[in-house]
């Protein structure tokens, strides 16, 4: 019987010697679901990448059928079902059941991609359901990687994900794009492809991901008062407040690549490498930005990747054409914007709930992110078919402008609760 003592020094955070771990090391709970998410990232892209071109290039959707669309993709499902999933992952720590439903759900999706064709009715639902996958993984996914990570590096831990999960985004939308070109028209081929990805995400978070240790619960006494809390927290409340109305104030991905390529008037064949471009930003300032929002303040990169924003948003309104130039900076702010806020928010949140609670807190955050992100779809696509792509990115920029001074402020008023 071989010593499996290093091992488990390893799992806790410590080298073979028992020396405290470099404070940038992640505990491999947090690699194990960034492959998970890497894997289901490929299958996701492969798919996302798409749908802008496909909907509405290809299936010609008005910007308004298309923002409904979106808006199921990237809001509704996380806002439907994450303060459920959350709730009962903390109740009974199956963190890890939990995400395995939520991933496999979603898997199963891409295939029924195959049945649906064209109908729009019928691709409305199965998103729907795609999504539900997602709201259904991602709070105990987040709260899998904060309650494996020293407090203090939270900010590096979620990026370190981040940077494997936009690794995924990078390589789904080449798939697609290499599957196109082979077989030009041929989106079947790129969904089942996109099932096969999936069902290795599934498997990698199956065979690598512990389960999660039971926490041990508050006295009866203190029960109830520990959970009141955990929510009345001005810190929590400023955080979960500033999240939802910035995602209502910015504009979906896939109306700037819409915007970008009729501005730069690129194929449509062309449409998935837009993806890889923010992806790769995104991929490469993913863990610089949380290294330096641990030390100089998640607060301060978090609103610092809003006003990249905001830049992108006045670069889209002030030119009519874009080059080669403007294309790839607008595709890297779009990223490093990512690589800002994305992980940076749920490390925010995670420092501001306590561990018996941090799933459902997580939940709480993205639930009013998912809203925002479903209203501005929405309200992004009836803009542009009302008043015109340009006045409508003005008026989102300057809405989140706004934000971002109150977010600021809020923010810096309740840091030291932190």
């Amino acid at each position: 019987m071989y010593p499996l003592e290093w091992i488990e020094k390893l799992k806790a955070g410590r080298t073979r010697d028992g020396r405290p771990r470099s404070p940038f090391t992640v505990s491999p709970v947090v690699l194990s679901l960034g492959l998970t998410s890497l894997l289901t990232d490929v299958s996701s892209e492969m798919v996302n990448s798409l749908l802008p071109a496909y909907l509405v290039l290809h299936l010609h959707l008005s910007p308004l059928q298309y923002g409904l669309v979106d808006g199921l993709y990237n809001g509704f499902a996380i806002a439907l079902l994450s303060l459920a999933t959350g709730y009962l992952a903390d109740r009974t720590s199956a963190h890890k059941w939990v995400a395995l439903a939520g991933y496999g759900l979603s898997g199963a999706c891409k295939l029924l991609l195959l049945v649906v064709g064209t109908t729009y009715a019928w691709i409305l639902l199965v998103i729907g359901l795609d999504r539900l996958g997602k709201g259904i993984r991602a709070a105990p996914r987040d709260a899998l990687i904060s309650l494996n990570s020293d407090p203090a590096v939270f900010a590096n831990a979620f990026s370190v994900h981040r940077a494997m999960d936009a690794c995924g985004s990078l390589l789904g939308p080449v798939v697609a794009f290499l599957l196109l070109a082979a077989l030009p028209g041929s989106y079947d081929a790129v969904w089942v492809v996109s099932f096969v990805f999936a069902m290795l995400g599934v498997a990698a978070l199956w065979l690598f991901v512990p389960k999660t240790a039971p926490l041990p619960p508050p006295s009866a006494a203190a029960a109830p008062r520990v959970a009141w809390s955990a929510w009345r927290s001005r810190r929590f409340m400023v955080i979960a407040g500033c999240g939802a109305v910035l995602a209502l104030t910015t504009i979906s991905d896939g109306f700037v690549y819409l915007m970008l390529q009729e501005k730069s008037a690129t194929a449509a064949g062309y449409f998935p490498l837009f993806y890889v471009m923010t992806a790769a930003a995104y991929m490469l300032f993913a863990i610089p930005a949380g290294r330096l929002a641990d030390r100089a303040g998640r607060a301060t990169v978090f609103i610092g990747g809003y006003i990249v924003l905001v830049g992108m948003y006045a670069t889209l309104c002030a030119t009519e054409h874009a080059g080669a130039g403007m294309l790839i900076g607008c595709l890297a702010a779009l990223g490093i914007y990512y690589a800002a806020t994305e992980g940076i928010l749920m490390a925010l949140a995670s420092a501001a709930i306590p561990a018996d609670r941090r799933t459902s807190g997580i939940a709480i955050v993205a639930t009013g992110v998912g809203i925002g992100k479903l209203l501005s779809s929405v309200l992004f696509g009836a803009l542009w078919q009302e008043i015109g792509m340009r006045n409508s990115v003005i008026v989102f920029g300057a809405s989140m402008g706004v934000a971002l001074i109150v977010s600021l402020r809020f923010l810096r008023a309740t840091d030291h609760e932190a």
